[in-house]
């Protein structure tokens, strides 16, 4: 709902003072992963970004570079992206959804296919994020990810919210 690909059932979505679905259909300002990041598989992970960053023209190869080495990537590889392992494919995703240094990002299982280590750099990464004051919503199986990175917990069942903490 908040990325305005659904209609909430009740209520409405604002963000930034903007009524989603109605003053715009897309906020913002915002980096998104949901689910599995997709890719042109025959492109490097570089051409890919590069590819998704000429939609806003924001930024240029030097923010593209700097969040392939923020996330752990080598924005020189030439490696075409299908030939990815799903932790490499997750961290394209990640540089992909902070390359613009969006106010707000939203995540959905943003660790899956990581190592233990990547998992580590990653919430290092995104606690510095939200020590830039930017907001961060995560939607995670993980207790440990949830205890270590989230101010506030909604916890959901069958798409209703059950409780906060």
């Amino acid at each position: 709902c908040i990325c305005g690909f659904i209609k909430p059932t009740s209520g409405e979505i604002i963000v930034d003072g903007k009524q989603v679905g109605k003053d715009v259909d897309f906020p913002k300002d915002m980096g998104i992963i949901i689910e599995t990041p997709g890719f042109i598989p025959y492109y490097s992970g570089y051409k890919n970004l590069k590819l998704l960053a000429g939609l806003n023209n924001k930024i240029g190869k030097e923010e593209i570079r700097n969040s392939m080495k923020q996330v752990g990537l080598d924005p020189d590889l030439k490696r075409h992206v299908r030939k990815y392992s799903l932790g490499m494919r997750q961290r394209l995703g990640l540089a992909q959804a902070i390359m613009e240094n969006p106010k707000i990002l939203i995540l959905d299982e943003p660790f899956n296919g990581l190592d233990k280590d990547g998992v580590k750099e990653m919430r290092e990464y995104l606690l510095s994020y939200k020590e830039q004051g930017k907001t961060i919503l995560i939607c995670s199986h993980s207790a440990e990810d949830i205890s270590v990175l989230c101010d506030t917990v909604h916890e959901m069942d069958k798409g209703v919210i059950e409780g906060v903490r």
